[in-house]
């Protein structure tokens, strides 16, 4: 009797051990919620002082502390680790501020975090500047990133889309404000156009006017047509949109110089630079301009189109440098971007401050997206696995850059979206002759309006 209860309590943990293994690998979360972060929040409290010794970021207390720790306790001082905050369960990992000690600066916190990790036992520590002298330590318990699922909370608002998630568990929004134009890259089968069927549906719940252009026939962009305000398919149909955009922006300048033109004692507040110091009755819609391939407008063959490439270059430059104060802004989609394309690529990707990178084919085309902005980016956008589409990194011109996956959506649901959201197109009379033809749906009958009889003499 002995020994089958000896056999049923080993059976048990080895039940018990295996069960937790395959919930590690199969549920995460769940895995993390029940055992990871029991464990990883014993560890912390039991290691801490000395974890932050071993990292150095640790320093010598003040005398007034060493003389009353020698008075009370006649023990040997120690260095003083940074003050730490209340510990905040999450669903993903754990949140935690620290109080930085004299001396210290977010820095050496941040070039201690692969350490923190391995002692913690969790999957990555992320540094964030709360204000000076305190930093917030996030701890993720497993990898976001391998099955995306979205934040239900986040900072939304107007031209502010949640795209995807980052790799601290905060969701990447894509504020067009904050960041006017962007450039995305990404090779065939990367999730470039998962990544632009986010933004789109994102956008196709607020009242802006969306605007493609794609010179593939339409084979990305036209699913969305019900949405859509304007939308070109071949470069023709580019290069007579894009004059229009232009004229439409011009339009926009003289509105807001009407309005700095003002008598001279009317308030400060009614002052304005760009369209959104209009009053609301005034303020045009926002455009955001869609291109996909952006190749194909620079790409020619003959003369004649060489000087449609010229033309169309100088419109989307011109957008670029002065479409953020008129409300209309950029999404630039392509494999591949740069000098080799031709006159006015290089200038047009100085004035795209955003940069998002998939997996590209070379590491030039890296070093074309996030090169000018941070050397270490374009080492994280090089190690993109083909098994993992939609993951992409993200940069701005300020240097800073993180991983971001973007969730899957199927082009269904997106045209759905685009459909039901068709009334909330704002009406901008200048993209109206370039409006996508819609076919209407079709009504399904539920029966026969008449019973057919036969003809009697």
């Amino acid at each position: 009797m002995t020994d089958l209860v000896t056999w049923a309590e080993l059976g048990g943990s080895l039940a018990a051990v295996g069960g937790a293994a395959y919930a590690r690998h199969a549920y995460p979360a769940a895995y993390w919620s029940t055992v990871g972060l029991p464990l990883s929040v014993a560890r912390l409290l039991a290691s801490y002082s000395s974890t932050m010794d071993a990292c150095g970021l640790t320093v010598e207390p003040s005398r007034w502390r060493a003389l009353a720790v020698r008075a009370t306790t006649r023990r040997e001082v120690r260095p003083v680790p940074p003050r730490r905050g209340v510990i905040r369960p999450t669903t993903t990992g754990l949140r935690m501020r620290l109080r930085l000690a004299p001396g210290q600066e977010p820095a050496d916190v941040a070039a201690s975090a692969e350490r923190l990790r391995h002692a913690w036992g969790v999957h990555a520590v992320h540094v964030r500047d709360v204000k000076p002298g305190v930093v917030e330590l996030r701890l993720v318990g497993f990898d976001v990133l391998r099955k995306v699922r979205m934040p239900r909370r986040f900072d939304g608002g107007p031209l502010r889309i949640p795209v995807a998630l980052r790799e601290d568990a905060t969701a990447f929004l894509r504020d067009y404000r904050a960041v006017p134009h962007e450039l995305v890259l990404g090779a065939t089968l990367s999730g470039k156009s998962m990544y632009l069927r986010n933004l789109l549906t994102g956008l196709a719940a607020q009242p802006v006017a969306l605007v493609g252009v794609d010179c593939k026939r339409g084979v990305e962009l036209a699913p969305f047509a019900p949405r859509l305000s304007a939308l070109a398919t071949d470069p023709d149909q580019a290069a007579e949109l894009l004059p229009a955009l232009v004229k439409e922006m011009e339009n926009r300048y003289d509105l807001i110089k009407a309005r700095q033109g003002i008598a001279p004692g009317t308030p400060e507040e009614l002052i304005t630079s760009d369209v959104w110091g209009l009053p609301e009755d005034e303020r045009p819609a926002p455009i955001v301009l869609f291109i996909d391939e952006v190749a194909e407008l620079f790409l020619v063959a003959t003369r004649k189109e060489e000087e449609r490439r010229d033309e169309m270059v100088t419109h989307l430059i011109r957008l670029a440098q002065l479409g953020r104060a008129a409300g209309i802004y950029l999404e630039v989609c392509g494999q591949r971007f740069g000098a080799e394309l031709g006159k006015g690529a290089t200038m047009l990707r100085a004035q795209l401050t955003g940069r998002v990178c998939h997996r590209v084919n070379d590491e030039a085309s890296a070093k074309m997206a996030l090169g000018d902005i941070a050397p270490e980016a374009v080492l994280a956008a090089c190690a993109i696995a083909p098994e993992l589409p939609g993951l992409a990194v993200v940069g701005d011109t300020s240097g800073g850059w993180s991983r971001i996956r973007t969730p899957y959506l199927s082009l269904a649901d997106a045209a759905a979206t685009c459909r039901a959201t068709a009334d909330l197109a704002p009406d901008v009379p200048a993209l109206d002759p370039f409006r996508p033809y819609v076919p209407p749906m079709p009504v399904e009958a539920s029966g026969p309006v008449a019973t057919a009889r036969p003809v009697t003499e």
